[in-house]
This record gives structure tokens, sequence and C-alpha cells, in this order.
């Protein structure tokens, strides 16, 4: 029988390997369906997320809970270039001295539902969750 911990960490491992397929089929709907180019800062969002799905797919079927440690850098660092390319969307000061992103510029939105939702929002989003998750799959693998 498993113990409590235990299964606290099987459910927040697998919430975390949820969300990542969700930002991933999220962004290949954008990208292939309704044909949004990404921009360049997207496709470094992409980078660090598409592994994650990859990652926390093996651990969670192997139950193997110590890749958290390994997680945490890309989630981390995928949500801080997502938390700038919102930036460069949203703040005008950042936006106006932003480098060029290449032929799709990287303060265009696509989408900006209810006025702020834009797709490196809900990236940010994301790697947010998946950085909250894991860091509680630590806190509880610490106390064991």
């Amino acid at each position: 029988m498993k113990s409590s911990r235990t299964q606290q960490i099987e459910t927040l491992f697998f919430s975390a390997w949820a969300v990542s397929v969700i930002a991933v089929f999220g962004s290949l709907y954008f990208s292939e369906v309704l044909k949004y180019v990404p921009c360049e800062l997207c496709w470094y969002q992409r980078i660090f997320m598409y592994p994650l799905v990859v990652f926390m797919g093996i651990g969670v079927t192997k139950k193997d809970y110590h890749l958290s440690a390994y997680i945490l850098p890309f989630s981390i660092i995928g949500g801080c270039i997502s938390l700038y390319h919102y930036l460069i969307q949203k703040v005008d000061f950042l936006a106006a001295n932003s480098i060029s992103c290449g032929v799709v510029p990287c303060t265009g939105q696509y989408i900006n539902w209810l006025g702020f939702i834009t797709i490196p929002f809900l990236a940010f989003s994301a790697f947010t969750l998946i950085t909250i998750l894991h860091i509680f799959i630590i806190k509880i693998r610490k106390e064991q």
C-alpha cells in the first residue's frame, strides 16, 4: 500500500506532466491549426517546454520522481523567457527598447483575451505551475 506522501508526489508529478502536455498541444494548435507563425522568443519557450513532456512522461511511467531536480531548470528558464516576452508585449517602454526578433515581431499579439492573456502569458502560466508543483515535490520528498 502506498503512503499518502507517495500518492501526493505521484499526483503532483502527473499534474505537472499534464500541464506540459496541454502547453505543447496548445502551442501546436496555435501554429499548425490557426497558422500563427511563432516568433523567435516563442521558439525558445518551446525549446524549454517540449522536453518537459518527455522527461516528466518518463518520470510518471517509471515512478522516478528524482527528475524534479532536472526539470526545475527547464521550467524556470522557460518561465523567465516567457515573462520577458510577455513584458515586451505589454510594457510600452520595454517594447520600444526590445531587440528585433526576426520575421515575426516578438511584440505582436495573435491573441489578447480579456486584455491581458497572450500566448506568452499562457506559456508563463504553464512554466510557473510546473515550477511550483516540482518545488512541492522536492519539499515533500525531503520530508520523507
